[in-house]
């Protein structure tokens, strides 16, 4: 098994210089850790409710999977962290009209504190 480091400009570097890749491709899939509602090369956080939050992880999701030869289409499983599970119904709205007809499987969960203050943060699996 060989597994291969995916980076792009179109997406935040790894947050605050810590040691993990944007994603990592291996064995016809991409694994994109956790993304957060940062600009690309920006330090803070787009400012902005769960659903301008959720929008602008989208984005970098997007991205880092056309960077690594997949897409948004191709989402196989996804992990949802809210800082507070009241933003359900407004990340979920966002998040209904990016997945597409046959949505990923998913798991949310509420956690209690995120990078940054961020309100969501969202990890994905994906085939390439």
């Amino acid at each position: 098994m060989t597994k291969e480091a995916v980076r792009t400009e179109a997406a935040p570097a790894p947050f605050q210089g810590a040691p993990y890749s944007q994603a990592i491709k291996a064995n016809g899939f991409v694994f994109v850790s956790g993304q957060l509602s940062l600009l690309p090369g920006e330090k803070e956080l787009l400012a902005g409710d769960i659903k301008a939050q959720t929008q602008q992880v989208f984005a970098n999701l997007r991205a880092i999977l056309e960077e690594a030869g997949s897409s948004l289409d191709r989402l196989v499983k996804t992990t949802v962290f809210l800082q507070n599970l009241d933003d359900f119904a407004g990340m979920n709205e966002i998040y209904a009209s990016h997945v597409g007809s046959t949505p990923p499987a998913r798991s949310t969960v509420e956690v209690a504190k995120l990078p940054s203050g961020a309100l969501v943060e969202i990890e994905a699996i994906a085939l390439v």
